[in-house]
């Protein structure tokens, strides 16, 4: 089935350095009391897809940018806040692939000058524009304008490459986290990932009605209907791989008791999550999307809703660069990182 599935995923470009390490996390199982208590804990590692500092943009960005380069695009035109991680992948790509590149960045909750993905973006050569999030489809729709203007062929990436080829990025990871599940014999009980633009839960979702996957648990990180949106961007991705729509009912959850305060606002429990995975697995989780995934796949282990024969997998979606602008806050909470999180 996956060599059948394989075939059907369209052309894209090779950004990214695959496959990512499924990560044996023994560390972070023994902190909730190792094999007698707590599950087989396994992390996907696309933190480590490598190009612009990695992470689930990349996945994304192979499909959605081998359709720009396929229209002739000459300029990309981007959008998000000015900590995301879309925006920093981008930029590099547009850079390796000689495109100009737009952003049209709103204001972020870790708003600390030309630190984390905002200076990323920069050094790769971004040209930015700040808006706010009410006028930023009207600045991305100037901006296209004044591209065309000046004799410039414009391609426009949705926010966080969320559309039907950026899931089908995911379907593609699906894939590859299936061959390495087989390769280790195991059959996990659940996925969990960040929920935000929902391209990566979508892809992940639809893969696994085709493939033997873990049933998704997506990690709200913002408000709105996150089911609704993954299933219209799953038939989106269904029809880029010319293969009927599937309902996700089966194969996706959504895990909204992680919002806390709104998007881009640090948890307590994320917080702690960042210390634990840090000083366990020396693992770096991002403060908007990781963290707040960790902190929920963390409240089940200490629910003690696995056994300890059962497996679970942590996607890990990447996004690290941020914490540096999350610095003041993390320093605060640093004295009960270890004791929140295992409490």
């Amino acid at each position: 089935m996956t060599t059948d599935l394989a075939a059907l995923l369209p052309p894209r470009l090779e950004l990214g350095q695959f496959p990512t390490p499924l990560h044996e996390a023994s560390r972070l199982r023994a902190a909730f009391g190792g094999s007698r208590h707590a599950p087989r804990i396994l992390i996907k590692r696309d933190d480590m897809t490598g190009f612009g500092l990695g992470g689930n943009k990349v996945r994304k960005l192979e499909f959605v940018l081998a359709e720009a380069v396929r229209s002739g695009a000459t300029t990309v035109v981007g959008s998000g806040g000015r900590q995301s991680n879309l925006t920093r992948v981008l930029a590099a790509a547009a850079a390796w692939l000689g495109l100009g590149c737009f952003l049209a960045l709103t204001p972020s909750n870790a708003d600390v000058p030309e630190q984390g993905n905002l200076l990323l973006a920069r050094l790769f050569g971004a040209s930015i524009v700040e808006t706010t999030e009410q006028a930023l489809e009207t600045t991305t729709r100037v901006l296209v304008a004044q591209m065309e203007r000046t004799g410039h062929r414009s391609y426009v990436v949705p926010i966080g490459a969320s559309n039907g080829l950026g899931a089908v990025g995911y379907v593609a990871g699906g894939l590859e986290l299936a061959d390495q599940l087989e390769l280790l014999g195991v059959n996990p009980v659940r996925l969990y990932c960040a929920g935000g633009s929902m391209g990566t839960a979508g892809g992940l979702a639809l893969a696994g009605t085709m493939l033997r996957l873990p049933h998704v648990m997506a990690v709200a990180v913002s408000t709105g209907d996150k089911f609704a949106t993954a299933q219209k961007i799953a038939n989106e991705a269904a029809d880029a791989l010319g293969i009927p729509s599937r309902d996700l009912a089966n194969n996706l959850a959504i895990d909204a008791e992680h919002i806390g305060p709104g998007y881009g606002r640090l948890t307590p429990e994320a917080t702690a999550a960042i210390g634990l995975f840090a000083t366990t697995e020396g693992v770096l989780l991002d403060p908007v999307y990781t963290a707040k995934a960790a902190a929920a796949l963390i409240g089940d282990l200490k629910k003690r809703c696995f056994s300890p024969d059962q497996t679970v997998v942590f996607l890990h979606t990447g996004g690290h660069p941020a914490l540096f602008a999350y610095e003041p806050a993390l320093q605060r909470y640093q004295p009960s990182l270890m004791e929140n999180a295992r409490e």
